[in-house]
């Protein structure tokens, strides 16, 4: 499992809690978290309109939710109103960590009374910023078509992180439990809770089950890449601006990045796949005779990449080509 570079910067910070989510309940596992909800009670601190008293309220079933509500009257629609504030002061700040822990934060699983049973989606207020409008919570893993429907959450939550500049990578900080028996009668499931572990305990447990791959993330990230290229890709003809990732062709006798095509980008290998993929982006309107849209698309996929590792890198980069 992707280890949380997100609980390392939180470790240590202080957050008050009220009473109220310290007693006991059902399934309780809004604290599976910590570290998105520490770093989201920073950001709601600094400007918080509607008293919203503590982001883990969001992500408690209604009944205990509407207590720490303050004056947003829906409690279905606590989670994304308290996204939706963060993420606000996060980008008045120009945070764009903040921001991503926003996202974050709206698309993590609420408690819900029994396994499998599915939450209620907010209906009655509409999200400001439209990043956080375009995401839904994850829903209990074992309620029927969660794994697909969680698996596109996450996607869309990739493309809203990559969208402000953040690493997609970081939409598996969302993910949730391993499914757990419908019927069972403790209501437990696969999940943790607990307040004071820093890093979330659902991934110092290592009980975190990511909905994506690597390759995954890229790909939905690079989808909308794509489809900006677009009419444009039948314009390479024989030119080819993707990577190979492997044993080079200058002798080098390790794994290393290189252009596929050493006529066109003629460029030694490399460890750092960045040190191709800008070679290429800055060759490829001239090499390959494409549209300045293209070239951007070939820049926004080079900045992808270069946040993965190996064939994962090289299949981020390429993919944004449809090649």
């Amino acid at each position: 499992m992707k280890s949380s570079m997100i609980a390392l910067t939180l470790i240590g910070a202080v957050v008050a809690h009220p009473a109220t989510i310290m007693k006991k309940r059902e399934v309780p596992q809004e604290h599976a978290h910590e570290n998105i909800l520490r770093a989201v009670n920073i950001l709601l601190q600094q400007n918080n309109p509607d008293n919203i008293q503590d982001a883990v309220f969001g992500l408690l079933g209604a009944a205990a939710a509407i207590e720490g509500a303050g004056n947003i009257a829906d409690a279905d629609c606590l989670q994304q109103a308290t996204a939706d504030q963060a993420f606000t002061n996060a980008k008045e700040a120009g945070d764009v960590d903040g921001m991503t822990n926003a996202l974050i934060f709206r698309a993590l699983e609420r408690n819900t009374g029994s396994v499998g049973l599915v939450s209620v989606p907010c209906e009655s207020i509409q999200a400001v910023n439209p990043e956080i409008a375009a995401l839904q919570q994850h829903q209990d893993p074992a309620s029927d078509g969660a794994q697909e429907l969680n698996k596109q959450i996450a996607e869309e939550l990739a493309r809203q992180i990559a969208s402000i500049g953040g690493d997609p990578t970081l939409a598996n900080e969302a993910s949730t439990f391993a499914p757990g028996e419908i019927g069972d009668p403790t209501g437990a499931g696969n999940t943790c809770d607990d307040a004071e572990d820093a890093e979330g305990c659902i991934n110092s447990l290592n009980l975190r089950v990511d909905d994506l791959s690597d390759a995954e993330i890229a790909a939905a990230v690079n989808a909308d890449n794509t489809a900006a290229i677009g009419a444009d890709a039948s314009a390479f003809g024989d030119c080819n601006p993707t990577i190979s990732f492997g044993i080079p062709s200058d002798g080098r006798n390790e794994d290393a990045f290189e252009p596929a095509d050493l006529s066109a980008f003629n460029h030694g290998s490399a460890l750092n796949i960045a040190v191709i993929s800008n070679f290429i982006c800055s060759q490829i309107s001239s090499k390959c005779g494409v549209s300045t849209s293209v070239v951007t698309s070939c820049d926004a996929a080079a900045s992808l990449a270069s946040q993965l590792q190996g064939q994962a890198a090289a299949d981020a980069f390429n993919s944004a080509f449809g090649l």
